[in-house]
């Protein structure tokens, strides 16, 4: 079974028919227009050719009259004139021969005109010359004017059977004309609609293709959006879980804990020293330590208590102590308290960040900043180890990928709020956090309506 063609590909097809067609009409109308010219051409060639004859008829009647007057007065004027009008004849005769030369009858027609024309013109020379030489010779006149009767009239049949044919011609040239102009319009006019109605179906499948793409581009949108919900879900459960643990840790296993060293320590007053029991002691008392530490980690209570200030606080001096990495920190002493997402969004991704620092920058040394403005709250977290390449970086700003989990679900975390996160590679890393409180305050409320 044959695949049905994709709409781009039919539309692509819609569209080279059209121009296509518009090409052929293009060449048809020309082909036409030239043939139409032509013809035109034939029609004013007909007019010409019975103009030519008008000015043969005119020659000659011009010479009869100029020798008729000559004969009657002797006056040298019409002598003068009739020398004069003579080469008009054979001009006139020449030119319709080159007019009729495409033409084999009318080619004849102009032979039989010029010897019927010669004729004529040898009585007109002889009524002169009788003229000259015998003056009162009346009768001599009146026989060469006799003579000339027939020849007149075979002159004027001649001619006219050339109009007849022209005529005729004319007639043919001027139809063909007719036709061929209403040829050049139906031809533009079925051509163009065809054209127009291929462009229609070009604009009807390439609307569909977009309206189809806007749709795909939606759903995708709405995917996204799905998915930012989800992830954003995601990470109010992953707080909520380590807000749970941290208090299962310090209320559950820290109670317990705590309540075996009190009976080791009774244990201890009623017997002799013992080593095994003081290092079961000090093992007891590390463990309460990390337990209370990892608690802390989980989710300090200071943040829900006195802010983030003193969240950060005690846990930079913790992270130092910990990781051996010396930490600037640059928090505003009159921070006063934020929203407490965006508290606890700052919190983790100073976590994060310090993480990061110590398990893949080198640094030894690292710069915590906080800046408090009307309407947004920026943090700076900076080291000064190997920094980021340049190309994966550009990747990591291009589409978000090849950075790992961390900053990935970090940028998550700051997208839900409204925030943003920009990593800069400058002798060593920077990354600056900007979080909207207006937009943050929104994004709580669309939460907490969810």
């Amino acid at each position: 079974m044959s695949r049905q063609m994709p709409p781009r590909k039919r539309a692509q097809v819609a569209f080279a028919s059209a121009v296509i067609l518009l090409f052929l009409s293009g060449v048809a109308t020309y082909l036409t227009i030239v043939r139409l010219l032509q013809s035109e051409k034939w029609v004013v060639h007909s007019h010409e050719v019975q103009a030519a004859l008008g000015n043969v008829d005119s020659a000659v009647v011009g010479v009869g009259r100029a020798c008729s007057g000559y004969v009657i007065t002797g006056g040298a004027d019409f002598f003068n004139s009739f020398e004069v009008a003579l080469p008009k004849i054979s001009r006139a005769l020449q030119n319709v021969r080159d007019l009729t030369i495409d033409n084999p009858e009318q080619q004849k027609l102009c032979t039989r005109l010029e010897e019927l024309t010669a004729r004529r013109v040898a009585l007109f020379r002889e009524s002169v010359e009788l003229k000259m030489t015998a003056p009162h010779d009346q009768q001599g006149q009146a026989d060469v004017s006799r003579r000339g009767v027939p020849l007149g009239s075979a002159i004027t049949s001649t001619m006219q059977q050339m109009r007849d044919e022209e005529q005729r011609l004319l007639g043919v040239r001027t139809t063909s004309s007719k036709h061929l102009f209403i040829l050049a319009v139906v031809v533009l006019m079925v051509t163009f609609n065809l054209a127009l109605i291929m462009f229609s179906i070009h604009y009807q499948l390439l609307t569909a293709e977009l309206d189809a793409r806007e749709q795909a581009e939606r759903t995708v949108r709405d995917s996204e959006k799905s998915l930012r919900s989800l992830t954003g879900r995601l990470l109010q459960l992953q707080d909520e879980e380590r807000r749970r643990f941290s208090r299962e840790l310090h209320d559950s296993l820290g109670q317990y804990l705590a309540a075996v060293k009190m009976n080791l320590d009774i244990f201890s007053h009623s017997q002799p020293s013992n080593k095994l029991l003081s290092e079961a002691i000090h093992l007891l008392d590390q463990s309460i330590a990390e337990t209370r530490t990892i608690s802390h980690l989980l989710h300090p209570p200071l943040l829900d208590e006195a802010g983030f200030s003193s969240a950060a606080k005690w846990y930079l001096d913790g992270f130092a102590q910990r990781s051996g990495i010396a930490v600037k920190a640059d928090l505003p002493n009159d921070l006063g308290r934020l929203p407490k997402p965006v508290e606890l969004g700052l919190f983790r991704v100073l976590q994060e960040s310090l993480t990061n620092i110590h398990r893949h920058s080198g640094s030894s040394r690292a710069e915590v900043a906080l800046q408090l403005f009307p309407d947004k709250v920026v943090l700076e977290v900076r080291d000064f180890g190997h920094g980021i390449p340049p190309a994966r970086l550009k990747n990591f700003q291009a589409v978000g990928t090849n950075f790992g989990v961390g900053l990935a679900g970090m940028r998550e975390r700051l997208r839900e709020l409204g925030g943003q996160l920009e990593i800069r590679s400058e002798h060593g890393t920077i990354i600056s956090v900007t979080m909207p409180l207006r937009e943050s305050a929104k994004a709580v409320d669309a939460s907490a309506a969810d």
